[in-house]
């Protein structure tokens, strides 16, 4: 529908600049009264609007019989960009891991008998370099740069790049893969990829050390899903039939096969194999 399209670009196109005025007033920054009052009222005529379209979508989902957790689901799924809920989700997660890790709780859902596998071990020197250049250069930005305005939004900037990719760390070590006690597996990568292999879907597993080259989840050719860290992977899964997956933005595929990274293989294919042996024995 036309409308359910509007209230997609409007969200779409309002948030972003509601973020930067939001980041600008926390940076000090005050910009002119009349350009703050008209960001306002299109924003609040944009959040009018996307009210009365979740309205309207609440009512016919209502009318089809759905209850209403349902139906206000259906209603905010239409509206709201996929790629923007779960990138949203994907940090409330993060930030989540983030107080976790600094807390040291456990791993975030690894049962008793459960081996938590971790696989940070190619990417945490990269991660820790990374925040250290991030710091000399906010340092390096305050000494040069002579506006005092411009410092303070670029340090506001710095701040929140630093928290998140320490978030985004703390999210991998606090969200390691998970081999069960029947020998299923949970492949994760943070609060952006996770997927459930049942152990009846798993032909057979070994350690097999591969140097692939792309994106952290890249769907070959073959058909055999690629979870890249540090650009390696050193365990490969072949499967009893493909299995559905969703990419980190919501995209969705299916892989016939499986490759990604474990700190310590061995111990990771010795548990999943003794666990279907276990499940399997009379």
């Amino acid at each position: 529908m036309r409308r359910v399209r509007a209230a997609r670009i409007a969200a779409g196109a309002v948030i972003p600049g509601e973020l930067l005025l939001v980041l600008l007033l926390t940076a000090g920054v005050r910009p002119p009264g009349r350009v703050v009052a008209v960001a306002e009222v299109i924003v609040t005529a944009v959040l009018l609007f996307e009210a009365w379209v979740l309205r309207s979508l609440y009512a016919a989902e209502r009318a089809r019989g759905a209850a209403r957790g349902g139906a206000w689901r259906a209603a905010v799924r239409a509206v709201v960009p996929v790629a923007a809920s779960r990138l949203l989700l994907h940090e409330l997660r993060a930030t989540a891991s983030l107080v976790r890790w600094a807390l040291r709780r456990p791993p975030h859902a690894v049962g008793a008998g459960d081996l938590a596998a971790r696989y940070t071990g190619p990417q945490t020197a990269m991660m820790y370099g990374f925040l250290f250049v991030s710091v000399v250069e906010t340092v390096v930005l305050a000494l040069v740069i002579p506006w005092p305005a411009v410092h303070r939004v670029l340090l506001v900037l710095d701040v929140y790049g630093v928290l998140l990719v320490l978030a985004l760390h703390a999210a991998c070590v606090t969200r390691p893969h998970v081999v069960r006690g029947d020998g299923s597996l949970r492949l994760r990568y943070g609060a952006l990829f996770d997927l459930e292999v049942p152990a009846g879907a798993i032909a057979s597993i070994r350690v097999d050390r591969r140097y692939p080259e792309g994106r952290l989840v890249r769907l070959g050719e073959d058909g055999v899903l690629d979870l890249i860290v540090g650009s390696q992977t050193t365990v490969t899964v072949e499967l009893v039939r493909p299995l559905p997956f969703v990419r980190p933005l919501g995209a969705r595929g299916e892989a016939s096969g499986l490759r990604f990274h474990a700190d310590d293989p061995a111990a990771l294919v010795a548990a999943v194999r003794a666990g279907r042996e276990a499940a399997t024995a009379p």
